[in-house]
């Protein structure tokens, strides 16, 4: 079995496609490790659905506010000057391309750039806000592993499961490579340690262009 990037790994590599005063959306799960791996000296205000810009890290162990959480329900802190806000207005941010960049993660992304993260079959539906940051956001990164637990691709020709959002992913970030979205398929960006060229074609069932450099 490959390992390549843990999930620590993946969330410092998206955090260093991070620019300095972005505003920020983190989905739940995985994404959320972005949290701890901010370079210093950066600013990012970072967004939350559920109303909350300038969220900061996860609240220490006995820190916890009970109305102060993050999407997924996590205990978290805020920066000073962060706002508060309901739900409409937060959803308004994010539908009215207000949002610079948005880390999710996906049970499959299309060699286009499709995206299908709300649910999957044997899962219980869960939009969220998923759609609106996917129609609104200026960019999207995608953290998630390479293939499911029994070793199918997530990265396919094209989706058979529900879809988020058509053509709105960017760039793809899993345990075994990064890839960027581009017009010829997902162009192969970087390989984790110990992962090869082949094991990334090996498990990925979409259009891959491969650099000479690899």
């Amino acid at each position: 079995m490959i390992a390549g990037m843990n999930e620590q790994e993946m969330a410092q590599r998206a955090a260093a496609e991070i620019r300095d005063g972005s505003y920020v959306n983190l989905g739940i799960g995985m994404p959320t490790l972005v949290l701890d791996f901010v370079p210093a000296g950066k600013t990012v205000f970072f967004h939350t659905e559920n109303g909350l810009l300038g969220m900061g890290g996860f609240a220490p162990k006995g820190a916890a506010h009970p109305d102060l959480v993050d999407a997924g329900k996590q205990p978290v802190t805020c920066i000073k000057g962060a706002s508060f806000f309901p739900s409409d207005i937060s959803f308004a941010m994010m539908r009215g391309g207000h949002i610079d960049l948005a880390i999710m993660g996906a049970y499959q992304v299309s060699e286009k750039g499709d995206l299908a993260n709300w649910t999957a079959p044997g899962m219980l539906p869960s939009i969220g806000g998923a759609m609106d940051i996917a129609a609104g956001t200026k960019k999207i990164i995608i953290m998630m592993s390479h293939t499911t637990k029994d070793g199918k691709p997530k990265l396919v020709r094209e989706l058979t499961y529900p879809v988020t959002g058509y053509r709105c992913v960017s760039m793809i970030i899993t345990n075994l490579c990064v890839l960027d979205v581009s017009e010829k398929g997902l162009l192969l960006k970087e390989l984790a340690a110990g992962v090869s060229v082949q094991d990334v074609i090996d498990n990925t069932g979409a259009q891959l262009v491969i650099p000479e450099k690899f």
